[in-house]
């Protein structure tokens, strides 16, 4: 069974940092493109980031330049580091598998002052 936790979500002033991680566990993660996604209030779920299986990154264009996806096999992570963030980046964030498809329980950023 596949098991997705993320963690590092919070509160954060707005042009402050946070690094998001979700764990992985139940399926071969270094074959897997992870992706991460994100659903603000009154809101469609959205793309924020994917990387394939061997590294290669895109995202949205409402976050380029800003936040960086990145992975580590070994540990079967993958992580989403969001600097200058802005209000509109308020959601829950949530990590997805594709084989099989799979989604976290989600966690929450908020941007605030």
């Amino acid at each position: 069974q596949v098991q997705l936790v993320e963690s590092g979500g919070g509160l954060v002033q707005p042009g402050g940092s946070l690094r998001l991680s979700c764990a992985a566990s139940g399926l071969v993660f270094s074959i897997n493109p992870m992706a991460w996604y994100r659903q603000a209030p009154g809101k469609q779920r959205e793309l924020v980031a994917i990387i394939t299986s061997a590294g290669a990154t895109n995202y949205a264009d409402s976050v380029k330049g800003r936040f960086t996806i990145s992975r580590d096999n070994a540990k079967n992570t993958v992580d989403l580091q969001m600097n200058s963030l802005k209000p509109e980046d308020t959601a829950v964030y949530y990590c997805r598998s594709t084989r099989p498809p799979a989604w976290g329980q989600g966690t929450q950023v908020t941007v605030s002052s």
